[in-house]
Order: C-alpha cells, then structure tokens, then sequence
C-alpha cells in the first residue's frame, strides 16, 4: 500500500488516474475572486475576465448577480485518495504514527539484511558492493 501510494504522488503534478467532477454552488452574490476561492476551496483563484455579471477562471465561473459558481475539480478515486492522504500524513493527523512506524520497518529491513550472509562470504562483499553504489547513486541524484 504505502509503495502503490508512493507512486501515485510521483505522478499529483498530472492528472494521472484523476476523475473530472462538475460542482455547482449558491454563493453570495458580488463576491471578489478570493473569497469565491475561499468558499469553493480553491487556492489562489484569479478571475481571467469578466463579462457583465459573469467572472470567469480557470475552473469555472461565478455569476456576481446571482451567486451561482461552476466550476470542476480533479480527484483521485476515493481509495487512492486516502492512501496518498495516509502516504502525506503530517504530526496533526491521528495516523502519523503509521507512517513512523513504516519508515523504522523499511529501516529495519534494509539494515537487518546485512547479517543475512555471513561476513566474508561473497554475496556479503557483493551486497556491500551494492550497498555503495546505492548511496553513491542517491548522493548523486540528491546533488542533481
């Protein structure tokens, strides 16, 4: 699960496995551009033009006559949402301890494997071979 989610949020930056929805809302009506954004959860939203009463942007528009706003938004579906969301977790969400608790396991599990061969043997000095480049590759690509 943790591996799957990983790959999703390689991929947030697209609309990868993202579904399209429609929503359409009665806000107040003259609002300006950041409140409609605060209202419709939208970060950051500019309205490009408007035209008589209707503003558009980038999502949708809003009607400042009446408050009516259309606009869509891209989800992942609903299990993977949750994943990446668990995959995201920050010290304020209930399950951030999960995501400790995985890191210290894949932890464990890369250390522990250095005592699957005995010392001396050769597939011990081929996975400290391994092990090397690993760090070198992840040195190199964290300088890049």
């Amino acid at each position: 699960m943790y591996a799957i989610s990983g790959i999703v949020l390689i991929f947030r930056d697209t609309d990868f496995l993202k579904k399209e929805t429609v929503n359409e809302k009665k806000l107040e009506s003259g609002l300006n551009a950041e409140a409609v954004g605060k209202e419709i959860k939208i970060k950051k939203l500019e309205f490009q033009s408007v035209e008589g009463p209707i503003a558009e942007f980038e999502q949708g528009n809003y009607n400042m006559e009446t408050g009516e706003v259309s606009y869509t938004t891209k989800a992942l579906p609903l299990v993977l949402d949750k994943m990446t969301h668990l995959h995201k977790a920050k010290s304020a969400d209930p399950l951030y301890v999960l995501n400790i608790f995985f890191g210290v396991a894949l932890l464990f599990f890369v250390l522990s494997s250095f005592w699957m061969f005995l010392p001396g043997t050769s597939i011990f000095k081929k996975g400290l071979y391994f092990s090397a480049a690993g760090m070198v590759l992840v040195f190199v690509l964290l300088m890049l």
